[in-house]
């Protein structure tokens, strides 16, 4: 390297070389440490500025990765929706396979028990109308007669006739002989 100088140099002496060199070094020396300050100064200037650009760069990442993430969800739902759909449909068919009722046949059933109790109750009520109406005449027709007695208050009423109640199996066979 030493060759190297001398050639570049060229006609310089050998102390006049060192100078040249060691100024330059000087000078080398010397910008670095004007950079160093600087640095330094502006150090904290800069430091701030890189720290707002993270934290603007922090946002937009998290707002777009907050999109995907709510595109994917929404994408994993609707696949959870038709898979709960296929599963419930199979089970109803296999339960169907097996002659278990859906909840539409045993709505479907209570709504026809509930008709049929009503038309039944109608029917029993008009049986036993004309009986009890014809009961409160005969009394009051004997009341006027003879006087009440003390015996004759504390006998218990005679109570009307109630038609039975009508359970679903009889409901049922019913409803079977109707589809005959």
């Amino acid at each position: 390297m030493g060759k190297k100088l001398k050639a570049l140099a060229g006609s310089l002496t050998e102390n006049q070389l060192a100078l040249t060199v060691k100024d330059s070094a000087q000078q080398i020396w010397l910008a670095g440490l004007g950079a160093f300050a600087k640095a330094q100064e502006e150090g904290g200037k800069v430091f701030d500025a890189l720290v707002r650009e993270g934290e603007t760069i922090q946002a937009r990442t998290r707002k777009m990765t907050d999109e995907k993430i709510a595109v994917v969800a929404g994408k994993a739902a609707g696949t959870w929706d038709r898979l709960e759909q296929v599963f419930e449909d199979r089970v109803a068919r296999a339960l169907g396979s097996l002659g278990v009722p859906s909840k539409k046949d045993i709505d479907k059933l209570s709504r026809r028990v509930a008709e049929l109790t009503a038309v039944v109750q109608g029917l029993s009520e008009r049986k036993t109308a004309p009986k009890l109406a014809a009961k409160p005449v005969a009394k009051a027709a004997v009341a006027k007669v003879a006087k009440p007695t003390v015996k004759a208050a504390a006998k218990k009423p005679v109570a009307a006739k109630v038609a039975p109640s009508v359970t679903p199996a009889d409901v049922l066979k019913t409803i079977a002989k109707s589809n005959k």
